[in-house]
């Protein structure tokens, strides 16, 4: 590459940095939000007036604040407000019903709650309706953005209400309690049968890879904020974004056509996003290049059934490049270069972007640390790690080495190059004649099925020992065959990985995620068990 590096400011928490461009560029653009234009000087006058209204309802350095929020520039303002004041934003996916807020409010010791009503694109009056009107009673007050409703929700009716616009109308604060060491965010992990657990991170570590990550991967133009704040995906590139110097183009809810329209209009020269996003956006558009400004875009795959996608972007010259990232360790922690070819920079993994972070692979059933390129749990280190599990210190010590590793429970190959490869969730990956496999890897031979439109792949215990069983959502263009299909696998696989069973299902199960819906594998595992059962 021949551009110039960004020239970044030095911050060591996250009021320097906001101050920082206050100061360098007053009157620049920080958000973007439809018409909408916020300054750099107008976020940090939000923060710091939002900051005295949350002090004004009790919160202090330590307190938590949940952000049950979409998209909007006050999710960020009430962000940079949690810094100053060294309280820790809880977010809370804007996906959950009543039962799943109430319980992150609860378990987190949530001062305050803020939340939006009155949105129009998620019906957060209809799952406040579901919350019992004691479940909130730890609260001590409720910030209402965006106007507070007509109509109130029992659990808010006798909580202390106050208005984001009055809450920013309080004199701004000067006092900075907050600092690097202060803890900032808190992020739910996804889970579909345990409470999820509280990925607690401070100001240093969120600060230094942002900044990190805006320099390597030389951010020079507006990002698009259409990944939800609430995951750490999305977080983390609004935050790299602003530690770019360059304004976030909030999107409260992503639309093919309007994200095609803000690359047009703004121009960035990356994206990221998954696979989904993507296929969508390039169906918008006619051009043989369709988004000549964008760079690169950062890539996650999440749907088998898309497994094609990056080579036909690529042909229409948006190069996708995998990334890796997860709640423990910040999203983008790692990211493939661009100059590779495609079907390598596609995968999840690559080089991670600190030359601090490091990962190895460990035998699961000996826990022994593996040589260079052989499969096996990932683990990784760096300064980008959390504190730990917020309130769980269990959790915490179970979750890193002696060495300080964190074991990520994900399956990969670690590289003698520093980089290395995800394969798949430790508990997605399957234990087949003794060796331990990719699902993928049979999965995407049996889409090259013409009667296979989609696929997932799991272990499954029979009578015969533990087999591998897919389930199929049959392409409708001819009458399915369950026999041809394990024909065909078993043409081009070993006879370990060829599927014993092969079962039709209108659509996988799922569960919400911030960053879109996750399969359940464990169900579908449930689900092949009690089958072969009956066979």
């Amino acid at each position: 590459m021949t551009e110039s590096r960004p020239r970044l400011l030095i911050a060591n928490d996250l009021t320097a940095l906001l101050a920082g461009h206050a100061a360098r560029e007053p009157a620049g653009p920080a958000i973007i939000a439809g018409e909408q234009r916020i300054s750099w000087a107008k976020l940090e006058d939000l923060a710091r007036r939002a900051a005295q209204g949350l002090a004004d309802l009790g919160v202090g350095p330590g307190d938590r604040v949940a952000l049950w929020l979409p998209n909007v520039p006050a999710w960020l303002a009430l962000y940079f407000a949690c810094c100053r004041l060294g309280a820790i934003a809880v977010a809370v996916n804007t996906r959950f019903r009543g039962v799943e807020v109430a319980d992150i409010v609860a378990r987190s010791g949530a001062k305050v709650l803020a939340c939006a009503p009155g949105f129009r694109r998620i019906d957060f009056l209809g799952i406040l309706a579901d919350i019992p009107e004691n479940a909130l009673s730890g609260l001590n007050g409720v910030v209402i953005v965006g106007g507070e409703p007509e109509r109130i929700p029992p659990a808010l009716e006798r909580l202390q209400r106050v208005t984001f616009e009055a809450l920013t109308e309080r004199p701004a604060m000067d006092v900075i309690h907050g600092g690097a060491d202060s803890g900032c965010n808190i992020f739910t992990t996804s889970g579909t049968t345990k409470a999820p657990k509280f990925v607690l991170h401070r100001q240093g570590a969120i600060a230094a890879h942002c900044l990190r990550v805006a320099r390597s991967f030389r951010i020079a133009a507006p990002g698009l904020g259409w990944l939800p704040l609430c995951g750490v995906y999305g977080f983390n590139v609004a935050i790299t974004t602003l530690a770019a110097g360059k304004p976030i183009v909030l999107m409260d809810a992503f639309e093919p056509e309007e994200a095609a329209t803000l690359i047009d209009r703004h121009r960035p020269d990356l994206l990221f996003g998954f696979d989904e996003i993507y296929d969508r956006m390039l169906a918008t558009r006619d051009a043989e290049i369709p988004f000549p400004s964008v760079r690169w875009a950062g890539y996650a795959n999440f749907n088998t059934a898309l497994v094609d996608l990056p080579a036909r972007a690529d042909k229409r010259g948006l190069k996708l490049v995998g990334l890796y990232g997860m709640s423990e360790v910040q999203a983008l922690f790692s990211a493939w270069r661009i100059d590779d070819e495609v079907e390598a920079r596609a995968r999840g993994g690559g080089h991670p972007v600190s030359p601090l972070a490091g990962a190895r692979a460990r035998d699961p059933e000996t826990g022994e640390v593996l040589p260079a390129g052989t499969a096996g749990e990932l683990e990784l280190i760096g300064p980008s790690m959390m504190v730990g599990y917020y309130g769980n210190a269990e959790a915490t010590d179970a979750a890193f080495t002696e060495d300080r590793y964190l074991r990520t429970g994900d399956l990969g190959i670690a590289h003698a190059d520093g980089s290395f490869v995800f394969l798949s969730r430790m508990g997605d990956a399957l234990r087949l004649g003794g060796f331990l496999v990719n699902p993928l890897e049979i999965e995407s031979h049996l889409l090259s099925h013409p009667m296979v439109s989609d696929v997932q792949v799991v272990a499954a215990a029979g009578r015969e020992g533990v087999r591998a069983v897919a389930f199929v959502v049959p392409s409708g263009e001819a009458g399915f065959d369950e026999q041809a299909v394990i024909a065909h696998a078993r043409a081009g696989l070993a006879n370990y990985k060829t599927p014993a069973r092969v079962f039709t299902i209108d659509a996988f199960p799922t569960t919400p995620s911030a960053n879109g819906p996750k399969i359940q594998r464990n169900k579908l595992r449930q689900m092949a068990e009690e089958r072969l059962r009956g066979d």
